[in-house]
């Protein structure tokens, strides 16, 4: 049966945007993406989309973008700021938290069938070891770590409070990491995956993540929008990957020789403290900082049952995304082929 419904989609020029644009091209559907004036990426977008230039948090450019006359709207929302220090900024809250806001009111105003909001797993309180993290019941800002982590929570709130309390049909899906082809974005786990190809990456850190190819959590996100129940929020996550598993993936896929020196922990403490105050004193990204060493660390299973069950969720072979990642890399020429 035919999609006759136009998908409003902001952050459509970002990773995981870029995919689910991609797949919903694919399948026939009408996609309106909501892309920021100046961003290069743009030019990634599939051909088929719609795109209108905006900005969360200018109503009058966001009035322009749901401006689409006597059709069905659904609106898939994943535009953010992912912020990687701790300390506050107000353009992040203002682009993830009031920028949420906006499109809530304009998902109301406009009728919007429904919402599908891109939060993020953190937002989720971490457990210890041995046990793992589901969707939250309530969230409490003093037990998330990150700032980032924090608006999300916030902006993941406000829409479950429209839901309750304003008839707001939207449904929340929490990924966890994002990894796979098409990174035209630069995350950091192609950028993690080009330096090791080039001789970056000598030594390796300890710890574990978890991540998801982005073509399996657009799938997800899109399978949100029919199946995903209002006011419920699903965590699309993946196995944890262990760093030196991770080494052997990249190193199988590309042919670059294994790094096998894991840096011990205190060792990995002080490079650190070193490194920040590096970048400090530069004004550069340091090489790794507190919030990067705390996510490596920390627990990193989480549950993804209830979107298998009720959304269908699936996720490949995790050492299929980094071969196809690789690859892809090779083909933008960022590693030696």
């Amino acid at each position: 049966m035919e999609d006759s419904r136009i998908y409003l989609l902001t952050g459509a020029a970002g990773f995981l945007g870029n995919n689910i644009a991609r797949q919903l091209v694919e399948k026939g559907c009408r996609v309106r993406g909501l892309v920021l004036q100046g961003d290069k990426a743009v030019k990634h977008i599939p051909e088929g989309v719609e795109i209108v230039y905006g900005d969360l948090t200018d109503k009058t450019s966001l009035e322009n973008f749901f401006d689409v006359e006597k059709e069905q709207l659904v609106c898939i929302h994943c535009a953010s700021i992912v912020y990687l220090k701790e300390e506050p900024s107000e353009l992040v809250y203002r682009v993830n938290v009031e920028g949420t806001q906006n499109i809530i009111d304009f998902c109301l105003e406009k009728n919007v069938e429904k919402l599908v909001y891109v939060s993020s797993t953190g937002t989720v309180a971490e457990l210890p070891h041995g046990e793992f993290m589901r969707e939250p019941e309530k969230f409490d800002l003093d037990k998330i770590v990150g700032y980032y982590g924090k608006t999300k929570a916030m902006a993941t709130q406000l829409v479950f409070d429209a839901v309750k309390e304003k008839g707001l049909k939207a449904c929340v899906v929490y990924p966890t990491g994002i990894c796979g082809p098409n990174d035209y974005a630069g995350g950091p786990v192609s950028t993690f995956i080009e330096q090791y190809c080039n001789g970056g990456n000598k030594v390796g850190f300890p710890g574990s993540f978890n991540s998801v190819d982005v073509r399996d959590l657009a799938a997800g996100t899109i399978a949100a929008v029919d199946k995903g129940r209002i006011g419920e929020g699903y965590i699309l996550g993946n196995d944890v990957v262990w760093m030196k598993d991770m080494f052997a993936y990249i190193s199988h896929a590309s042919g670059v020789k294994m790094t096998k020196i894991i840096l011990p922990m205190p060792l990995t403490r002080i490079i650190v403290k070193v490194s920040e105050t590096i970048g400090r004193l530069t004004n550069k990204a340091p090489l790794i900082t507190e919030l990067m060493l705390y996510n490596l660390v920390r627990n990193n299973a989480y549950d993804s049952s209830k979107a298998k069950k009720e959304l269908g969720y699936q996720t490949r072979p995790f050492a299929d995304t980094i071969y196809d990642e690789v690859e892809w890399l090779k083909e933008e020429h960022r590693v030696s082929a």
